[in-house]
């Protein structure tokens, strides 16, 4: 598509250079070179090149998104949750809603051909639950709010920053060991959320679980696994306080 998109961008532009020449010659040859008026180039010039300006910008916009498939609902929260991660700007991930994932609202996963790629070349499928449950009722998970939404993807993105550290085989190993290993899932989902901390997502990751431990409505199950894998809230304003003290510190010395 972008291809198709640049040849034909490229064509229109050839096409006006052709008549911007054509009517530079034309006044040439009735006017004289001393007696010349360029005021009509000097505006075909200028719209040129504003014109190959926004060109270049939405271009440059358009393939900046390739490598992400976000369905419409959720484009806004994805694309929020993303900008905290300029590492995963060229990475292949597609978000795509499913109807019931087992034990889970999201789920983010190497696709199965990427076990055989190099890092750089793999892709990647967060799944997300169309519905989740609360109590005995059913609600669109496109419509929880916003920033519980933005937190939730940022989890599953750190899930993404994790793969991203590991090789092939250790990637192969993880899916096992999470699998068999309760320890294994803890290791996993703390790291997760970690990794979101880390980016700048404590709030939103805050939200999304203050979202589900104190929704009255949330079966209870659910939230014992979240307090048993997941950083707890109070956990993560820790880490956020500890990485201020840090920084405020790394600051003096400098000074």
């Amino acid at each position: 598509m972008i291809r198709f998109i640049s040849v034909t961008l490229l064509s229109f532009f050839n096409l006006e250079m052709i008549h911007l020449l054509r009517d530079f010659s034309q006044t040439y040859k009735t006017s004289g070179i001393r007696s010349v008026c360029f005021s009509g180039i000097h505006l075909k010039l200028k719209s040129l090149l504003i014109f190959i300006i926004l060109t270049c910008t939405v271009t440059r916009s358009m393939s900046q998104n390739l490598k992400h498939t976000i369905p419409n609902s959720i484009a806004k929260e994805v694309s929020k949750a993303l900008s905290f991660y300029p590492e995963l700007s060229d990475v292949a991930i597609t978000f795509k809603f499913k109807k019931n994932i087992k034990k889970s609202t999201m789920q983010a996963q190497p696709v199965f051909g990427s076990f055989f790629k190099s890092r750089k070349n793999r892709s990647y499928l967060v799944r997300i639950s169309e519905r989740i449950k609360i109590a005995d009722r059913e609600f669109k998970t496109e419509d929880i709010p916003e920033d519980v939404m933005v937190g939730w993807i940022g989890h599953e993105l750190g899930h993404i920053m994790d793969y991203q550290n590991m090789s092939n085989s250790q990637l192969m190993w993880f899916g096992v060991n999470y699998l068999l290993s309760d320890k294994h899932i803890v290791e996993a989902e703390r790291a997760a959320d970690t990794f979101a901390v880390s980016h700048g997502m404590a709030d939103y990751i805050v939200a999304t679980k203050n979202f589900i431990l104190n929704h009255a409505d949330i079966d209870n199950t659910y939230k014992l696994r979240i307090k048993k894998y997941y950083l707890s809230p109070e956990e993560i304003m820790e880490m956020v306080e500890e990485k201020t003290k840090e920084k405020e510190e790394t600051e003096q010395e400098a000074s």
